[in-house]
């Protein structure tokens, strides 16, 4: 058969672990759940560009199929990573044989049961609301882990459900919503590929009983930033709600969370935390990394950033004195707080670190330039080969993906679902200094980063296999 032919043949099994076992197919952290055949080829065809070898669906399928035949409770499976381990070193064991060792886990008693969905309220629905909605939706798929039961908004005039609804079809930057979405004004629902979805008119969070529309036990993503402190978040323990998510740095003692660096600090009674910002998300995981690996004496980070709707699309008035003029003419010196960010979320590196940003005339993805002074002399290669390898094994690999692509530029990054993608061809090591290019989707990658987070505390998130290198 052709590659095309062997994609199209996956493409059923992929959906049915998914269904029906609550497992998601990987290759190298990316899934291929919902994925067409160009798709799945062009993921396999990363394996090559990232892991400087040829990864072919010819080599996947075996373990796919290898995969039908056990009995596998809720994981998530790479099957590139099986392919890639089985040809350095089988140990002289069929496919299958390899295959159920290396996701023992997943099996016989070790394997985790499937669980009821978890019930989830976004409170706000712009930009980050729609995005974490639709990977919410998409989510859904296996009728477990997390379930979207309602939007809370404040009514907008004629029409509210029909234009809210049609911004989640349909999105400028990010495309067209894959399904379909119907609207039922009468019970103030949209339904987005079977999902019955609420939609709450509330002007404080006050105003909700939860339970009354059936809501328990759930998980609110606060994604207005109107409320940054405990307290203010507090208000949104009404009845139904469990805790608290918040899509934007919070202040005080709330916890600022960057999922695979410090989500396991979590405690199990705490009721409200933050997910930092965008620009925090992108810079720690590597930070963590090169720290781990160099050390980090002290480090400065100069952010690159597109413009937001909090700028104007024309000078106008605003509250702080630069982001009163045009976002899509001019680029614009701002403050950031992702740098003092760090000590929350990476307390253990107690190297200084420094912070500044420029907003510039691009709707999506932002760059983050780290400069850092490191505990050691090294090399651009050895350097290059650490956050190559990192991106590909470590337990960072949902969090830093890497290119090598010389002609790479900000739209190419559109959609990542990476925290931070790693500039190869831009990277300068000089002795003891390295200078690190950091790609992000602030949009979508940051929305993939607070689902983690949501998974985590709700308890639906799965381990994966094989396990990542520590």
């Amino acid at each position: 058969m052709s590659r095309e032919e062997i994609a199209e043949s996956m493409i059923p099994v992929i959906g049915k672990l998914h269904r029906e076992r609550d497992v998601t197919v990987l290759v190298h952290s990316r899934s291929l759940v919902n994925k067409s055949v160009v798709s799945i080829l062009k993921t396999h065809r990363f394996a090559r560009q990232i892991a400087g070898e040829e990864l072919s669906v010819t080599e996947t399928l075996p373990f796919l199929e290898a995969l039908t035949t056990l009995d596998l409770g809720p994981s998530q499976i790479d099957i590139g990573m099986l392919a890639a381990t089985y040809r350095a070193d089988s140990g002289g064991l069929s496919v299958r044989e390899f295959t159920a060792r290396a996701v023992a886990g997943a099996t016989g008693a070790d394997k985790i049961e499937r669980r009821a969905p978890r019930d989830v309220v976004l409170y706000g629905f712009g930009r980050i609301g729609r995005l974490v909605a639709r990977l919410l939706i998409e989510k859904a798929g296996s009728g477990n882990g997390l379930r979207l039961r309602a939007v809370v908004v404040r009514r907008g005039g004629d029409q509210d459900l029909v234009k809210r609804a049609s911004l989640l079809r349909r999105d400028s930057i990010h495309g067209q919503f894959r399904g379909t979405i119907t609207v039922d004004e009468a019970n103030g629902t949209i339904t987005a590929n079977g999902n019955v979805i609420k939609v709450i008119y509330a002007n404080d969070p006050s105003e909700i009983d939860y339970t009354a529309y059936g809501i328990k036990d759930a998980i609110l993503i606060d994604n207005t930033g109107k409320w940054r402190d405990r307290q203010g978040l507090s208000e949104h323990l009404r009845p139904g709600i469990d805790k608290v998510v918040l899509t934007a740095p919070a202040k005080g003692d709330v916890p600022n969370i960057v999922h695979g660096v410090n989500h396991d600090t979590i405690k199990p009674d705490e009721r409200v935390l933050s997910c930092a910002s965008c620009t925090t998300n992108a810079i720690v995981p590597p930070l963590k990394a090169m720290a781990d690996e160099y050390g980090v004496l002290r480090g400065h980070v100069e952010t690159v950033h597109s413009f937001t709707n909090d700028q104007n699309l024309l000078d106008n008035f605003h509250k702080a004195d630069r982001r009163g003029r045009s976002a899509p003419l001019n680029m614009v010196i701002t403050e950031t707080g992702a740098a003092s960010a760090v000590a929350k979320a990476l307390p253990e590196l107690k190297a200084p670190i420094t912070g500044s940003s420029i907003r510039v005339p691009v709707p999506d993805v932002s760059i983050a330039i780290l400069s850092l002074r490191l505990g050691r002399e090294t090399t651009r290669e050895e350097v290059l080969d650490h956050l190559r390898e990192v991106s590909l094994t470590s337990p960072l690999k949902r969090q830093i993906d890497f290119t090598t692509a010389p002609d790479a530029v900000s739209s190419d990054f559109i959609g990542s679902r990476h925290a931070s993608i790693i500039d190869a061809g831009a990277t300068k090591v000089d002795g003891d200094n390295a200078i690190l290019y950091l790609w992000y989707d602030n949009e979508y990658g940051y929305s993939c980063q607070v689902v983690r987070v949501v998974q985590y505390v709700s308890g639906v998130e799965y381990p994966t296999y094989p396990a990542p290198v520590v």
